[in-house]
């Protein structure tokens, strides 16, 4: 698949990857972004994203193959009050801060933690910077038809505006495959020590 690439990005930006700890505790509040145009994509394509995001995290199952390609935990493990979870996301700084948009290459890989202490892989995020994107686009973006949602700013990750698209390509969403919360989705396995 062919990417797009994002303009570069500002300097807080570019250190985004280095200044997220992984031992940042779980979050409990809830966010709720910004509404985004939308659109009707046809059930072809929204399986047609799954699929690719699916087919390029096969290799991140065991979340150790995720963090030897550059991905790295942030956030802790993110929960709403009333929504379901997030999970564990894991940042590639440098796919964020190339404005990369590719289904192949995913800026977040996320996993839920299990009871026995292990991560499971459930899905994707991508992630673009709202204040670059918008320098050159009068929307917001979209990946094979999929609107990305705005989070404005401040928000609960401390990160100026973004736009995001969650895929949950390995774990079903009964609410749907492209929201921001999974509503079968918890942090209560999370241990910030391991």
């Amino acid at each position: 698949m062919k990417s797009t690439t994002v303009r570069r990005l500002a300097s807080p930006v570019l250190a985004l990857g280095l200044s997220l700890s992984h031992g940042l505790m779980a979050q409990d509040q809830h966010s709720h972004p910004a509404a985004t145009p939308k659109a009707t994509v046809p059930l072809d394509q929204q399986q047609g994203l799954i699929k690719a995001v699916r087919d390029a995290t096969a290799k991140y199952q065991d979340v150790k193959a995720a963090m030897a390609d550059g991905y790295q935990l942030v956030f802790g493990c993110v929960s709403g009050e009333d929504s379901g979870a997030m999970g564990l996301h894991y940042l590639n700084s440098s796919i964020l801060n190339a404005g990369i948009l590719d289904p192949s290459r995913p800026t977040i890989v996320i996993y839920e933690p299990q009871p026995d202490g292990t991560q499971k892989l459930i899905g994707a995020d991508f992630l673009v910077m709202a204040d670059a994107w918008n320098l050159t686009h009068s929307g917001p973006p979209q990946l094979m038809g999929q609107w990305f949602h705005l989070f404005t700013s401040p928000n609960r990750f401390g990160l100026p505006p973004f736009y995001t698209l969650h895929v949950w390509a390995w774990k079903e969403n009964p609410t749907g495959a492209f929201v921001n919360w999974h509503s079968d989705v918890s942090c209560a396995a999370y241990d910030p020590k391991q």
